[in-house]
C-alpha cells in the first residue's frame, strides 16, 4: 500500500474513532512515521483528506452492498443482511458509534461543506434499500420503509453506544428483522420463500 493510500485509511480510522475536528495532520503522521514534509506532498488540507476518505467509504460501502446482493437472492434476507451489521459490528458501534452517523452528524455541527457529501453515504443505503423492497413488490411504500430502516438502525447505534448494552442490541435487531417479516406479509406481493 502507498503513503497516500495509507494516510487515507488511517485517517479513515481516527475521523471513526476520534472525530474528524480532533484529528489532526500531526496524529496522522505520528502514526504512520512520516515526516510532515512528505505528509504535505501527499495533502494539503485535512479537508483534501476528508474528501479522499468519503469516497472511500461510499467504495467500500457500495462493494458491500454488492456482495449482499450476489450472496444472497433473498431480498428480505438482504434487508435483514443490513439490520444485521449493528451485531457484527457491535464493539465498534458501542465504543464510537455509527460511522455514517457520527461522520454525518459532526459535518452537520460543523456546517462543513462536505456535509452533503457525506450524506451519500445514507443515500446509497437508502436506495439500496428501496431496490430490495421493490423487489418484494412493495413499490409504494419503499422509499418510507427504507427511511424507516434508516432511522431505525441509527437510533439503535446512538443508545448502544450510550448504553452499551449487548442485550439491546441484540433485541431491537431481532425486533428490526420482525418488523420486515411484517411489512413483506402485509404489503408484499412477491413473498415467496422470503422469510
Amino acid at each position: 500500500m502507498n503513503t497516500r493510500d495509507k494516510i487515507i485509511n488511517i485517517a479513515d480510522k481516527f475521523f471513526y474513532e476520534k472525530g474528524f475536528e480532533n484529528t489532526s495532520f500531526a496524529d496522522i503522521a505520528a502514526n504512520l512515521n512520516i515526516s510532515r514534509g512528505n505528509f504535505y506532498h501527499h495533502f494539503k488540507t485535512k479537508d483534501e483528506i476528508l474528501d479522499e476518505v468519503i469516497k472511500q467509504r461510499l467504495k467500500n460501502t457500495q462493494n458491500m452492498v454488492d456482495n449482499w446482493d450476489l450472496e444472497n437472492e433473498n431480498p428480505a434476507a438482504r434487508l435483514k443482511t443490513f439490520v444485521k451489521i449493528l451485531i457484527r459490528n457491535q464493539s465498534k458501534i458501542m465504543e464510537f458509534g455509527c460511522p455514517v452517523g457520527t461522520l454525518c452528524t459532526e459535518l452537520s455541527k460543523l456546517n462543513h461543506k462536505a456535509q452533503n457529501d457525506a450524506n451519500e453515504l445514507f443515500i446509497l443505503f437508502q436506495t439500496w434499500m428501496v431496490r430490495q423492497f421493490n423487489q418484494i413488490e412493495i413499490y409504494e411504500n419503499a422509499n418510507k420503509h427504507a427511511m424507516h430502516l434508516l432511522m431505525r438502525t441509527q437510533g439503535m447505534a446512538v443508545i448502544a453506544n450510550a448504553f452499551r448494552d449487548e442485550n439491546f442490541v441484540q433485541t431491537e435487531v431481532d425486533n428490526a428483522c420482525s418488523w420486515i417479516d411484517e411489512i413483506i406479509e402485509k404489503e408484499g406481493k412477491n413473498v415467496r420463500n422470503l422469510s
